[in-house]
């Protein structure tokens, strides 16, 4: 059963109550809140994932609520809970869904060591898939938007999954988060594409969520094997230019982007290594989406 197959008062009921538990790639989730932005956004952007009648199980347990009667009235707060615990500081109400989304990649950062996790955008398109590690602003999210709305699959935006033992990127599909300019380009880029309200204000500025394809919810038990390393970097006015680099500096880039490659120890080390080995590198600058589009497609043509 997808989440949409309920009715909305059935699914607003059961978020204020037992919770709704949603399939995103390998976690089940279960989310509790009755605060209207969360309650609309979740509606919207998730309406294409499976939703469990059975709560008797879920990975993660959340749910986003207001830290007391008080604050509800006086500059109001919210806060994210996981099992009851508050790993941390209430925000303003404002940031209720993107606190929602950021709270369900703590999650996986923080409990699935059994993969190597690496703060990369990854999508795929022939049986192959790209990672695309890179710092805030560099316009990594932009490009995997735009990726995801000319053919390629999104595994994610944020969450590089590597299974070591098979050496295969695992997906985890959730809502690509846009920040700031972000939001108006993929929207002047793809009109059809569905992108939720914008949260101005937040900590990381204003921030808005692109709807995943049907395609890629349904994909999200098919695994892929990695073939590229790519760091982007957005430069204004300058022309696409994918340069390949060398697989020492490339080892580094996914080591200092990796939640947890300290965590596993000589298995972070060697599956780093064999990534990389398995993998092309390279470093790509661009301004303009459809030649960064034309560039990674020819990519993925070749053999």
């Amino acid at each position: 059963m997808r989440l949409a197959d309920l009715s909305f008062d059935t699914y607003r009921d059961r978020l204020a109550g037992r919770g709704v538990v949603l399939q995103t790639g390998p976690f089940s989730i279960e989310i509790k809140s009755v605060i209207p932005a969360v309650v609309d956004s979740v509606w919207q952007l998730y309406r294409d994932y499976p939703c469990f009648e059975d709560n008797s199980f879920a990975d993660f347990h959340i749910d986003i609520r207001q830290p007391n009667l008080f604050r509800r009235w006086f500059r109001p707060q919210v806060n994210f809970f996981f099992d009851d615990y508050a790993p941390f500081q209430p925000l303003p109400l404002n940031d209720a869904f993107p606190l929602l989304e950021w709270g369900m990649n703590w999650c996986v950062a923080n409990f699935a060591h059994r993969y190597l996790m690496i703060h990369a955008a990854v999508c795929e398109k022939n049986g192959r898939a790209v990672i695309m590690p890179a710092p805030p602003g560099s316009g990594k999210s932009t490009l995997c938007a735009a990726l995801v709305l000319r053919g390629w699959r999104l595994l994610s935006d944020e969450l590089t999954l590597i299974d070591l033992q098979h050496q295969v990127a695992v997906p985890v599909p959730r809502p690509v988060s846009l920040k700031n300019e972000s939001i108006d380009v993929i929207k002047h880029f793809e009109p059809k594409a569905y992108i939720n309200r914008s949260f101005e204000d937040t900590n990381k500025g204003t921030i808005a969520h692109m709807r995943v394809a049907t395609e890629s919810v349904d994909r999200a038990n098919e695994c892929a094997a990695p073939a590229w390393v790519v760091l982007p970097q957005f430069k204004q006015g300058s022309s696409s230019q994918l340069v390949k680099k060398n697989r020492a500096r490339s080892f580094m880039w996914l080591a200092e982007n990796s939640f947890n490659y300290s965590v596993l120890g000589k298995e972070g080390f060697e599956g780093v290594a064999q990534l990389i080995d398995n993998c092309d590198c390279y470093q790509f600058t661009y301004s303009e989406l459809d030649d960064a589009i034309a560039i990674f497609d020819k990519l993925a043509e070749q053999t």
